[in-house]
C-alpha cells in the first residue's frame, strides 16, 4: 500500500471524526461518504481512481473555499441592508456569483486579459501550449486561451441581449393578455402557441436560412431590430395611454425615435449577423416568458386588492405597476435566469453546428467543433470551452435558486 493511499484515508478518517466531535453533522456525512466512495473506488480502479477522487474532493474544497471568501468580500463592500441578504446566501448561490463575476470580468476587459487578438494567426495549426499559449493552439493557429477570453464577451452578450428582448416582449405581451382578456387575450395567446408548437432548432435554423447570405446587412438588420422595438413599444404605449388620444400621439412620437435610436445602438455593437441571430432567439423564447407571464398575472388580477383598485379608477398602467409587478417578481426572476440559460445553450448549438455566430468571431460553441480533431489524440483542449458553458450555466441557476427563495420569503 503506498504512502498516497495511507495519507489519503488517514485524512479522510481524521477529519470525518473531528466533524463528528464538534457535533457538525453535514460535514461528517460529506466527509465519511467521501471515505466510504473513495474505498469502493479504491477497490475497483486502484491508485488511480483514489488519485482522481482525490483531486476532485480538493477542487470542490476549493470551490468552497473561493465561494466563502467571495460572499463575505461581497459582505464587506456592500450596503448594510444588501449585506443582510448575501450573509443568507448559501454557498452555491456564492459560486454562482463568482463564476458570474469572473466571466464579467473576462469580457469585458478581454483586449487586456488575452494576450493575443482572437483572430490573430500566431503559430503553426495545434500547437502545443508554451509560454506564449496556456492552452495551445487551434486549427488555424490562433491562441486557444485568448479565443476563450474573447469568446466570453462575444457569447455571453449575445444571450444576454437576446434574452432581455425576449424578456420584454414576453412579459409586456402577458401583462396586456392578463390584464386586457377579451379578443386580444387569445390572438396572443394563439399565436404564442403557433411559435411554441414549432422545435427551437429547426425555427432557429429556418429563420437563419431565409434572413442569412446577402440578407444579413445593415439594412436588414436595422429594419427587423426596429420592427422588432416598434411592436415591443407598442405594447407598452397601449398599456400606458390606453384610450387617450395625446397619449398614444406622443408615445407613438417617443418610439419612433426610440426605435431609431436602439438601431442604430445596436449595430455599433453587433454586426448584422448576430443581430439577427438575437432577434430570431428572442422570438423563439418570448412565448414561454409569455405563458408564465400571462399566468402569473392571471392569479394576481383576480385579487381583491386588484377589484378595488379597479374600483378607485385606477389605469392599467398603475395596475401593472403597482399592484401585479410587485406581486410576480419571484418567478418572473426565475424565468429569467432560465430564460438566459436557453438562449446561452441555443447560441452556443448554433455557433457549434456553424450557424451561430461566424467567425473568425471567437465564440465557445464553435471552438468546440475546431477544436474537436484534438480529442482524437487524447488531448481535452475542446472540453475547456464546453465545460465553461456548462459551469456558467448552472452558475446562473444557482444564483436564480437563492434569488428565488429570497423573493418567495423562505428560508434559506
Amino acid at each position: 500500500m503506498s504512502v498516497f493511499v495511507i495519507a489519503y484515508y488517514t485524512l479522510l478518517l481524521g477529519a470525518s471524526c473531528l466533524a463528528a466531535y464538534f457535533n457538525k453533522r453535514s460535514a461528517f456525512l460529506l466527509l465519511f461518504s467521501l471515505t466510504l466512495v473513495s474505498f469502493v473506488l479504491g477497490i475497483i480502479g486502484g491508485v488511480s481512481a483514489l488519485r482522481i477522487v482525490a483531486i476532485l474532493a480538493g477542487l470542490l474544497a476549493l470551490s468552497a473555499m473561493v465561494s466563502y471568501a467571495f460572499r463575505e468580500f461581497l459582505v464587506a463592500i456592500a450596503s448594510k441592508n444588501l449585506a443582510k441578504e448575501l450573509r443568507t446566501a448559501p454557498l452555491t448561490a456564492a459560486f454562482g456569483m463568482f463564476v458570474i463575476f469572473t466571466v464579467a470580468v473576462a469580457g469585458i476587459f478581454a483586449p487586456l486579459i488575452a494576450p493575443h487578438g482572437e483572430a490573430v494567426v500566431i503559430t503553426s495549426a495545434f500547437a502545443p501550449a508554451d509560454a506564449n499559449m496556456l492552452l495551445g493552439a487551434d486549427q488555424l493557429g490562433r491562441d486557444i486561451f485568448s479565443r476563450l477570453v474573447y469568446g466570453a464577451r462575444n457569447t455571453v452578450a449575445l444571450a444576454l441581449a437576446g434574452t432581455v428582448m425576449a424578456f420584454l416582449l414576453g412579459a409586456l405581451a402577458g401583462l396586456m393578455a392578463a390584464t386586457s382578456g377579451g379578443w386580444f387575450d387569445q390572438f396572443l395567446a394563439r399565436t404564442s402557441d403557433v411559435i411554441m408548437s414549432i422545435p427551437s432548432l429547426i425555427f432557429a435554423l429556418l429563420m437563419l436560412s431565409i434572413f442569412g447570405g446577402d440578407l444579413a446587412n445593415d439594412t436588414t438588420s436595422f429594419w427587423l431590430l426596429s420592427t422588432f422595438t416598434g411592436i415591443t413599444g407598442l405594447l407598452l404605449v397601449s398599456a400606458i395611454a390606453e384610450r387617450s388620444l395625446m397619449g398614444w400621439v406622443i408615445g407613438l412620437a417617443i418610439l419612433a425615435g426610440v426605435a431609431a435610436l436602439f438601431g442604430g445602438f445596436m449595430l455599433t455593437i453587433f454586426n448584422p449577423s448576430e443581430i439577427i441571430l438575437i432577434l430570431v432567439v428572442a422570438v423563439i423564447y418570448s412565448p414561454r416568458v409569455f405563458r408564465l407571464t400571462r399566468a402569473v398575472a392571471g392569479n394576481v388580477v383576480v385579487m381583491d386588492y386588484i377589484e378595488a383598485a379597479k374600483l378607485r379608477g385606477e389605469r392599467r398602467w398603475y395596475l401593472i405597476r403597482r399592484e401585479i409587478l410587485p406581486n410576480s417578481t419571484a418567478p418572473l426572476i426565475a424565468e429569467f435566469g432560465l430564460e438566459f440559460c436557453f438562449v446561452f445553450l441555443l447560441i452556443a448549438g448554433l455557433s457549434f453546428l456553424g450557424l451561430g455566430i461566424q467567425p473568425p468571431t471567437a465564440d465557445w460553441g464553435s471552438m468546440v467543433r475546431e477544436n474537436a480533431t484534438l480529442i482524437s489524440f487524447g488531448y481535452i483542449t475542446p472540453l475547456i470551452p464546453a465545460g465553461a458553458i456548462a459551469l456558467l450555466t448552472v452558475a446562473v441557476n444557482f444564483v436564480v435558486d437563492w434569488m428565488l427563495y429570497r423573493s418567495s420569503g423562505l428560508k434559506v
